[in-house]
């Protein structure tokens, strides 16, 4: 039992009450048909033991900060370990969130930084060294000199910037007996007082800083009272630690013992690991708080239409609303007074007329409105806010959070002025070490980071001091580059990071811990990686492994599939009919397995592109003239038209900067009037061979538990229609509205017809739980007596696609739309399946399926981003059948891909390299499949030979036009 993990019927969503034994300490694949329940068995069931066990160990006060999951449905596992999770999500959106930061690398360079950084005055750029007191006291007589009679405070800063109200403190100077002492910038004469709650309570949240009153000098006899100067200072500084502050009048002067230029006056006082964080007061950039980002509105977004004029919705956020005939009636008024009406188009106003109105005018302005619901009218006179100004207060006093993000759609970001987008204060990003400040340094790739310490020269105090610390940096760095991640920059916002990327840092995190015993459950994390990867994450798989920890991997990769120790076969179809162990053992086992399909594809049995007819390459072209944006070596690469090209090469090369950031969003700007920022480039050519550009991307389709696939392919208006026409709901006067779960009357009015209760848990995620009134059938009773053969509307909604087909097999409309999900694979979703709950690769096809259901004009652009992601061999094969469909009526398919039967399959192929990062951005190869394998600069047609060599038995045809 030590040496297993023993499941005994396991039976979570379509587990059939399964019976494993798992060997531990082994690499373990989990592999089947996309649905065939894989998840659920390492994540839901695996997993979710673990993890229930190991949180019901903790006490009681501990419980209660975690989320404890439910048991279940299985009916015991033996030899569990402790279990973590890595999944395909996002890291973290929080602004603030960069890979330095969560891999813990910028805290050791924060560390390394405050020891041995060398800073530097960020006006003279001189070294800063230690000052003396007699230079700090020449300083101040040289500025006594420039001034005019007044009077002039040397204050000992002691409190600097910290919480509480300080009561200790202030009792101590007083008696110690010092009579004054300056409070947040204002002097009290404490001698005077007996009570010294000179801080209220109230205030004890808030930073405050205490500064000493050491002397106060008449300046105009400062020259001859150098001897007092002396003293006060040198009290100071004995005071405060080595810092003087002198206030002349309003000019105040900080100086230091430590890190201040004699020249320009300029101390950044003792340096802390603190000083270099951008999320701490003491580092982070006084103008953007250190998001290294300011928002601002953005006049082309509120106004995107400049042929419009008011009247036919101009202004974008004023054209709707309960608002919006008020805020009409006044623009008519303001027009009145500068001399424009409401059907003049924007663009025919003067500069000063469109300033007015959209940043108001102090000018008093009549306004007469008129109501058309009350009759009523009244008249007043007053200024103009402007639409700028009216949207900034409201976004800034409401409480809504929809309100903001509504109001959000309206601003854009751009660098900070102060810092220039590097987020810390000036003074901080002048501490250097061998010239690079520590954002310099953030801001490298992962490899050059790993070159600029290696090549590092330190003085022998300085090595002595970083020896522990670099070690620490130099680890996590390598750990990064060994999992396929040395193009990242440390400052890359951890936001912006792909599903593979993020899962791939967390696992490189855990190696850094050298945790033993321990279960790790993985699910891909070969997305977004080049099959030149590969082996590094394999061999980082093993290292885990080799510690002495359980590694389960859910995967779909032929190479990792080939290297696990022990493979597990779920299947033999998805939903309802899979959820079986179909094979299980080493691979050589699997392989001979009749009834696996997985076993089929691995030995050659099947192939994906069985069949399959390529389309030669026609005249015509979309072509980006000189793209240099991110690592863009100012290619020109050409897109053929009507055929499906591939954007392939290593991770970071620069396909989603080419393919998302060039070709979509200036084809989506051209067509649809977007606002997206379009990366650099010369333009576009062949625009005019097409007519729009559809974007299908692996964003979900919603992020709360109403929206579901159903909904999203617009199927579940049919039927509601179809209930609302039952014999019971005309009796009772139901109408279609009745039906939905999005609107109150027929809607559950516990859970607001989510099925589900959301937990807010403070500072942990919220959590879902199901409604105790409906047990999540989202409906009430009455709602949910009307029936449909024999089906009530949350039966329905329980149903599996493949399920609803046959129920729905004689209503065209019903029956078309669920069919194209069919035929992307996703026959096993239920049709009231959260969205929350959907992969990224099930978002991506649900919007393929919704797309194939439009009518189509045969010139369309489709821009799809990995999507074989979560996707068995056989899913792949219904995935390429439906964008060839989608090729031959005419249309242009470009896909960023690292999965070799599609990337085989395609017509043409883009491929940008050699590396990531700095390295990447050229075109290595372009052309067919077969020509890009012979050259020998890329590393996709190593592989690609490879591939194309193992279908010699089911050549590619082409297929004429």
């Amino acid at each position: 039992m030590d040496s297993k993990i023993i499941i005994k019927g396991a039976r979570q969503h379509n587990l059939k009450n399964i019976n494993l034994e798992i060997p531990k300490n082994q690499l373990v694949v989990i592999t089947g048909l996309s649905g065939s329940g894989k998840s659920t068995l390492a994540f839901d069931t695996i997993f979710a033991e673990g993890q229930r066990r190991y949180v019901e160990s903790l006490s009681a006060y501990a419980r209660q900060f975690l989320q404890i999951m439910d048991k279940p449905d299985v009916d015991s596992i033996e030899g569990l370990s402790p279990a973590i999770a890595i999944q395909q999500k996002t890291t973290n959106k929080n602004p603030r969130s960069t890979v330095g930061t969560i891999t813990e690398i910028y805290d050791y360079l924060r560390l390394l930084y405050s020891k041995i950084g060398v800073p530097y005055c960020p006006n003279c750029d001189r070294e800063i060294s230690y000052q003396s007191l007699d230079a700090i006291v020449g300083s101040i007589l040289n500025t006594v000199k420039t001034k005019d009679k007044g009077i002039m405070y040397i204050l000992s800063p002691i409190v600097k910037e910290r919480k509480g109200t300080h009561e200790k403190t202030l009792q101590d100077l007083k008696e110690d007996g010092y009579s004054r002492i300056r409070i947040d910038k204002e002097i009290i004469d404490v001698s005077e007082r007996e009570q010294l709650d000179i801080i209220p309570s109230k205030e004890k949240h808030l930073r405050h800083s205490i500064e000493i009153v050491m002397d106060r000098i008449v300046t105009e006899n400062a020259t001859i009272e150098k001897d007092r100067i002396s003293e006060s200072v040198q009290a100071a500084i004995e005071k405060s630690e080595g810092m003087v502050s002198v206030l002349f009048e309003e000019d105040e002067i900080l100086f230091s013992q430590k890190n201040s230029c004699p020249v320009c006056n300029i101390s950044i006082g003792e340096m802390e690991p603190r000083s270099f964080s951008f999320n701490s007061p003491f580092g982070a950039c006084v103008n953007c708080h250190g998001l290294g980002v300011e928002t601002e509105f953005d006049p082309g977004l509120i106004i995107p239409d400049k042929t419009l004029s008011i009247l036919e919705g101009a202004i974008k956020p004023w054209s709707a609303g309960q608002f919006s005939s008020f805020r009409t009636s006044m623009l008519k008024d303001v027009g009145k007074r500068f001399g424009f009406n409401l059907n003049t188009p924007i663009n025919k106003l003067t500069k000063n007329q469109l300033d007015v109105i959209l940043y108001g005018t102090d000018l008093r302005i009549r306004y007469n409105y008129t109501s058309k619901s009350s009759d009523s009218s009244w008249e007043y006179s007053g200024k103009f806010e402007g639409v700028i100004s009216n949207l900034q207060r409201i976004f800034n006093e409401t409480e809504s959070e929809s309100k903001r993000e509504e109001i959000r759609r309206f601003m854009v970001e751009k660098p900070c002025e102060s810092c220039k987008g590097q987020r810390l204060k000036k003074e901080i990003l002048a501490v250097k070490i061998n010239g690079f400040s520590i954002i310099d340094v953030c801001n490298l790739s992962v490899d050059k980071i790993i070159d600029f310490f290696l090549n590092l020269t330190l003085d022998v105090s300085s090595s002595i001091i970083s020896k522990q610390v670099l070690k620490e940096i130099n680890n996590r760095l390598k750990f990064l580059s060994n999992v396929g991640l040395d193009y990242l920059s440390l400052n890359r916002n951890a936001g912006t990071l792909s599903g593979g990327e993020s899962q791939r840092i967390r696992l490189a995190t855990q190696i850094g811990t050298n945790l033993t015993g321990v279960l790790y459950v993985l699910d891909e994390p070969t997305i977004g990686l080049h099959q030149r990867d590969n082996n590094l994450l394999i061999n980082t798989l093993f290292k885990l492994r080799d510690i002495g920890n359980t590694v389960i991997v859910v995967e779909h990769d032929e190479e990792i599939i080939k290297n696990a120790d022990w493979l597990i076969d779920i299947g033999p179809k998805a939903g309802v009919h899979g959820g079986q162990v179909i094979a299980e053992g080493e691979l050589e086992k699997v392989l001979l397995n009749p009834n696996s399909v997985t076993a089929a594809y691995l030995n050659g049995e099947k192939t994906v592109n069985e069949n399959y007819e390529r389309k030669p390459i026609g005249k015509r072209f979309l072509k980006i003239i000189e793209a240099s944006e991110n690592n863009l070596k100012n290619i020109s690469p050409s897109f053929p038209l009507g055929v499906i090209t591939a954007v392939t090469g290593v991770s970071g090369s620069g396909k989603s900067t080419l393919v998302n950031d060039i070709l979509f969003n200036y084809l989506s700007n051209h067509f649809y009037k977007s606002k997206y920022k379009v990366g650099l480039n010369e333009g576009i050519n062949g625009v005019e061979f097409i007519d729009k550009v559809i974007g299908i991307d692996q964003a979900p389709i919603g992020r709360t538990p109403r929206s579901n696939a159903i909904t999203y392919v617009n199927a579940f208006t049919y039927i509601r229609d179809l209930f609302s026409k039952t014999q019971l709901a005309k009796e009772r006067g139901y109408k279609m509205g009745r039906f939905s779960f999005n609107l109150p009357g027929g809607r559950c009015d516990m859970c607001d017809g989510a099925g589900v209760r959301k937990i807010e848990m403070q500072f942990l995620p919220d959590v879902y739980i199901t409604c105790d009134q409906c047990k999540g059938n989202r409906y009430n009773n009455d709602t949910l007596e009307v029936r449909y053969k024999g089906k009530n509307i949350s039966d329905i909604l329980n149903m599996t696609v493949e399920e609803a087909l046959e129920f729905f097999k004689n209503n065209n409309p019903i029956k078309n739309k669920l069919k194209l999900l069919e035929d992307v694979g996703l026959g096993y979703l239920h049709l009231g399946q959260s969205a929350t709950t959907l992969s990224g690769g099930e978002a991506q096809r649900i919007k393929l399926a919704t797309e194939l259901s439009k009518k189509d004009s045969g010139n369309t652009v489709y821009i799809l981003d990995e999507p074989t992601t979560g996707l068995h061999f056989a899913d792949v094969k219904k995935l390429l059948k439906i964008l060839t469909r989608l090729r031959d009526l005419g249309n242009t398919i470009v896909i960023i891909e690292h999965n070799l039967d599609i990337i085989s399959s395609a017509d043409w192929i883009i491929d940008l390299g050699p590396a990531g990062g700095n390295r990447g951005g050229h075109i290595i190869a372009s052309g067919t499949p077969e020509e890009v394998s012979n050259n020998s600069k890329s590393y996709t047609g190593e592989f690609l030979k490879d591939k194309l060599g193992s279908l010699t038995k089911n050549p590619l045809v082409l297929k004429n036009n």
